[in-house]
């Protein structure tokens, strides 16, 4: 039997992880349960979930050793939860949306196909991201599926902010700065404009999303203006594994003197660089911050990560024209005071100033009462802003914010 009112479910799929989430859509959007399996490829997996019923809640070691097989788990356990009718529709997060896709939309065949065709643009997330919508299409056919681009934020960047500079040909190959974390900052600005109203929501804002991933983003009149990824994720600050942006001449000088072929140097970059190529123990921002002082490459990996970072919004704030509003999201931005303090120390110069006792705390402005600048903590959700775009998509309702 359907329940009384539309169910959705979000998923969020990463090159060996998936998270989920289960709306109930009504005025507003109330969140059932969440959970995700992570480690996906390796010995073991582990599965995780967490509802508003306790008996939902567990979590377990599994085999999944590919995506194939842990979303069909996510299916077998959505199904006898709830029964095949339960759901209503499934909103996945689609990194890449390439210079076609700048809105969200409803997955169909021809979309399926031009995705497929995107690939090289995204070849660690796409694939997968892909199979995950074919799994969903071959169990349950007749439910809506729609596609949430993580490009789609900064779609409408400045032409100047958008053009790589290498030569025009490849422009019209679709080559440009694209952005991502699109759907972590377009829930940020919603917030913002919660919080602190339209008028601070449409000031000089930087968006700091820090996390496994990280980016930066700076927004004028609610309107993107630039960010610091770029034609793929690995470009813009260092990540847990990731580089951030590096001397195009590398690839030459280790082909010379590494033979190190294109596949192994998109490796390196994305997957043995960053806190854990710098460290060389752990890509884990909390590990490291406990090892600081027994581990001079920890103590190196932390400082590199919060001057780049620092780098960025100085950059931005150049861009903006001055600095009304920073924010803090994503794992790292939202757990780590320490990192934030770092972060922002030298930055008086944009009128930033924190108070110690209010970065302490895990959300909420975080900035002192004399700070020119407000600087906030907010936690993000791109599983809710799924859940509100596949409502908006389908016509569904669920008006209300959070």
């Amino acid at each position: 039997m359907q329940p009384a009112n539309p169910r959705i479910l979000t998923i969020n799929g990463g090159s060996s992880s998936i998270k989920f989430a289960l709306f109930e859509a009504a005025d507003s959007l109330r969140r059932i349960l969440e959970g995700g399996i992570e480690g996906i490829g390796q010995p073991e997996a582990t599965w995780r979930v967490t509802g508003v019923d306790q008996t939902d809640t567990a979590s377990r070691a599994m085999a999944a050793p590919d995506h194939t097989v842990a979303v069909g788990v996510v299916m077998d356990w959505i199904e006898a939860r709830s029964g095949r009718e339960a759901l209503t529709a499934v909103g996945h997060r689609v990194v890449h949306g390439g210079p076609k896709y700048s809105q969200p939309q409803r997955i169909t065949a021809e979309m399926v196909e031009e995705l497929h065709r995107l690939s090289p643009f995204d070849p660690e997330h796409l694939p997968e991201e892909i199979l995950l919508t074919e799994a969903f299409h071959h169990r349950f056919p007749d439910l809506a599926q729609v596609a949430c681009f993580d490009t789609a934020f900064h779609h409408n960047l400045p032409r100047v902010a958008r053009l790589l500079p290498i030569p025009r040909r490849y422009e019209a190959q679709g080559v440009r700065r694209y952005g991502f974390h699109g759907l972590s900052y377009a829930f940020l600005m919603g917030e913002l404009a919660r919080l602190a109203g339209a008028e601070t929501a449409h000031g000089r804002v930087i968006l700091a999303h820090l996390g496994n991933g990280a980016s930066l983003a700076a927004v004028r009149d609610g309107d993107p203006v630039d960010t610091s990824m770029s034609f793929t994720p690995a470009a813009g600050v260092p990540m847990s594994t990731r580089s951030g942006d590096l001397d195009p001449g590398l690839v030459w000088y280790l082909t010379r003197t590494e033979k190190m072929s294109a596949k192994q140097f998109n490796e390196m970059v994305n997957f043995q660089s960053g806190l854990l190529g710098v460290s060389e123990t752990s890509s884990d921002m909390r590990a490291l911050l406990d090892r600081e002082t027994q581990d001079v490459r920890a103590t190196e990996a932390v400082a590199l990560f919060c001057y780049q970072v620092k780098k960025w919004i100085g950059a931005f704030a150049a861009a903006l024209g001055g600095l009304d509003t920073l924010v803090f999201a994503g794992g790292i931005g939202e757990n780590a005071p320490t990192v934030r303090a770092r972060i922002c120390d030298g930055l008086g110069f944009l009128g930033i100033e924190l108070d110690e006792q209010r970065n302490g705390a895990p959300a909420g402005v975080i900035s002192a009462a004399a700070s020119r600048a407000t600087v906030r903590v907010i936690r993000t959700d791109e599983e809710w802003m799924i859940a509100k775009t596949v409502c908006r998509v389908l016509g569904l309702g669920c008006n209300k914010e959070k």
